[in-house]
């Protein structure tokens, strides 16, 4: 039998959490069960909350999403029910349509997709489906809530008579208003409406002239209302009708309730099933925001809590965009009880509570935001000591009331328990608390409890030391500066670093000294040793975490050249089988070209054919065979890697082109022409002699006719042979 302390759960801030779950119910009562949420009783219910949640959280995350489960409350309709003779309105029944029409919904969906929600559909198993109650009251109330006419023949023909009135009264009122405006007798207005009637407005001089009953007059006293004699008559007789339109319509609603009422107790279970769905869905969304898993549940009492958050102050910190360091904690039957050192604002604490909250979470139904290899046992107790325990009330000091509650571990600890205790020992003399402090977890450890402890005390952490299945660990400082870096170590205890600290905020040497001399020798020693452990532990830690770095960084180097490897593999492979198939083609084509120069000379048709045959059956005796379908693929691989070699050509072709245009553009220096040299013109092909060459222009000889050029526009093929 779980029995969770409420004192712990109001150390560990359970209730903020129920708060943050509250939050995300979508109904009222949903909402206030949320906040009633405590650790389950029993081993079974723990593993069965824990599924529902996890199931509902998978369905944010996959295709199937589970039906809106919002409903209005029925509680006042479920007390009218439960008293005779009373009657629903008819928004009341409406209420009871939609709630039906919602659990159906959900129990049915449940049972469709019963292989991804098995826990789910097992909760809702038991939830009747049955539509009944839907199609009695629609058959009865419209969607707009009102009583249908055909609800009964006696309301049918009410409303038929009420509605032939109306008609009367509108016409007997017409003509009132005509025969008196005719006579002047109305104000320019001519009509009102008062209590829902239509009245005529008659001038005040007129007033004795009009037939009827007066029902008001305006502010000045210069128009009276009055509602025409015979108009008068039939709403009289509309009145009557409409009482006993609403006497069949409360007998129609008595005859409805008196049918649903035998159906109370499954309007019950509808509302507490809704309200459950409501606080599981909770749950689900508020493990999504914090990225909260399931992890594995060990029968055995061991528990690996691998990148472990504090909810509230994971939320917090996301909330503000600020980095939550995350603890790793490990207990099981060799290391039951781990002894924390070290200064303060190290994180001690929050290490110890986070723990707590989760074990404590995870007993309550819900998700724990730690990494997907963490595993967890569950507890039948959760003891805790944490924060200022001064009881005003009682008259009891901080000493007092934490040995009050030593007694009470004393009395309930055993093997299935957790403790956890914040600055343990302390509130008295430091040897005297000290040695009742070692003699309590003396015995916590003897009656192989597991458990938490964070301490300032020497004896303590030797203690730790000496006993097989006890552990120190410490939390981690920065050996320079002496800044927190929130992660816990655990094998070696933490120095509390009193002198360190005290220098570093700047108390003077000389004091520090002579504080120094005051305490026994040895204990400073052992204080300066840990320290210079715990210092030398932060150096390697750092070392480890750089090596980690360069090895990570190596490895993506080498997949990525590895990746590069393989693709250029792919595309010598691609290249290969291009240049045998363009090979082939080439071998084909010279056989061709052979037939077709012996056909050029010997022009044998039949010699031709049986070549050309010949050649075929030897090139179709080469192929396999093959489906269209592979075909397809061969064409398709073999179009992509012809496109990628004429884009590389394309590539190289450019390339060239470019370079030679840009040899082209670059001028050469023009030759200096002398007569005897061979030269042509520039767009020309015919080459000739100079003969004579005067100011710019030459007479160029070739041979049958000789002409005059422009030295420009002659250019050098041969120099003069002297």
């Amino acid at each position: 039998m779980i029995n969770i302390h409420e004192k712990t759960l109001k150390d560990l801030e359970f209730s903020t959490v129920l708060q943050q779950v509250s939050e995300h119910c979508v109904t009222p009562l949903g909402n206030e069960k949320a906040l009633l949420t405590a650790p389950y009783k029993t081993k079974e219910e723990v593993l069965s909350a824990l599924q529902l949640t996890n199931e509902y959280l998978s369905s944010f995350y996959n295709d199937n999403r589970i039906p809106n489960h919002g409903f209005d409350s029925i509680l006042k309709e479920i007390k009218l029910l439960r008293i005779e003779n009373t009657y629903l309105e008819a928004h009341a029944l409406k209420k009871i349509v939609s709630m039906s029409l919602t659990v159906n919904d959900i129990v049915t969906y449940l049972k469709k997709f019963e292989e991804y929600y098995p826990g789910l559909n097992e909760f809702a198993s038991h939830i009747e489906v049955t539509k009944v109650i839907i199609e009695k009251i629609d058959a009865i109330i419209d969607r707009f809530g009102d009583i249908k006419d055909n609800a009964s023949n006696l309301l049918y023909e009410l409303r038929q008579s009420i509605n032939k009135i109306k008609g009367k009264i509108n016409a007997s009122f017409s003509s009132a208003l005509n025969t008196y405006h005719n006579l002047e007798y109305l104000d320019d207005i001519r009509e009102s409406v008062v209590d829902n009637k239509r009245v005529l407005a008659v001038k005040a001089m007129y007033r004795r002239k009009v037939k009827g009953a007066i029902m008001g007059g305006s502010k000045t006293g210069s128009i009276v209302y009055i509602e025409p004699e015979t108009t008068l008559q039939h709403s009289r007789e509309l009145n009557n009708l409409e009482y006993e339109e609403q006497e069949e319509v409360i007998r129609i609603l008595k005859d409805l309730t008196n049918y649903i009422r035998p159906f109370l107790p499954l309007l019950e279970n509808y509302q507490a099933f809704l309200i459950n769905i409501d606080i599981i869905s909770a749950k689900a969304k508020y493990a999504r925001s914090m990225n909260a898993i399931l992890p594995e549940i060990s029968e055995d009492k061991s528990m690996f809590l691998r990148d472990a958050y504090h909810p509230l102050l994971y939320l917090n910190n996301l909330e503000k965009k600020e980095t939550t360091f995350p603890q790793t904690i490990e207990l099981k039957q060799n290391s039951r009880i781990i002894v924390i050192s070290g200064p303060n604002a190290g994180g001690k604490s929050i290490t110890l509570k986070t723990v707590g909250l989760l074990q404590v979470m995870l007993q309550s139904g819900l998700l724990i935001p730690v990494h997907e290899r963490s595993k967890v046992c569950l507890f039948d107790r959760i003891l805790s000591d944490i924060g200022d325990n001064q009881s005003i009330e009682n008259h009891l000091s901080t000493y007092s009331y934490r040995l009050k509650q030593m007694n009470y571990f004393l009395k309930k600890c055993n093997k299935n328990t957790l403790f956890l205790i914040d600055e343990f020992g302390t509130g008295s003399d430091p040897e005297l608390g000290g040695a009742l402090a070692e003699t309590f977890l003396e015995e916590f450890y003897h009656r192989e409890a597991f458990g938490i402890i964070t301490t300032h005390y020497s004896n303590l952490k030797i203690l730790a030391n000496e006993l097989p299945c006890m552990l120190n660990a410490n939390m981690l400082f920065d050996e320079r500066t002496l800044e927190p870096l929130f992660k816990l170590v655990i094998g070696q205890a933490g120095s509390s670093f009193t002198f360190e600290v005290a220098q570093k905020n700047g108390i003077p040497y000389s004091l520090i000294n002579r504080a120094k001399k005051k305490i026994e020798r040895s204990k400073v020693r052992f204080d300066a040793t840990i320290a210079k452990l715990q210092k030398e532990r932060s150096r390697l830690e750092k070392t480890g975490q750089s090596l980690k770095l360069n090895e990570k960084k190596k490895i993506e180097e080498a997949d990525k050249l590895e990746e590069i490897n393989a693709k250029i593999q792919k595309k010598l492979e691609s290249y290969q089988e291009l240049y045998d198939s363009n090979q082939r083609l080439i071998y084909l084509g010279q056989k061709v070209n052979d037939i077709a120069e012996k056909y050029f000379n010997n022009k044998q048709k039949r010699e031709l054919m049986g070549e050309l045959f010949k050649l075929v059956q030897i090139e179709n005796s080469k192929r396999k065979k093959v489906s269209v379908k592979a075909k397809k693929v061969i064409k398709a691989k073999e179009t992509q890697v012809k496109q990628e070699v004429e884009k590389k050509v394309a590539v190289i072709r450019k390339k060239k082109k470019a370079a030679k245009k840009k040899a082209v553009e670059a001028p050469k220096p023009k030759p200096v022409l002398k007569v005897g040299d061979r030269v042509r013109m520039e767009d020309g092909r015919a080459i000739g002699s100079i003969d004579k060459i005067e100011k710019n222009k030459a007479v160029v000889n070739y041979g049958i006719f000789t002409t005059n050029v422009s030295i420009e526009q002659l250019e050098l093929v041969e120099t003069m042979k002297k």
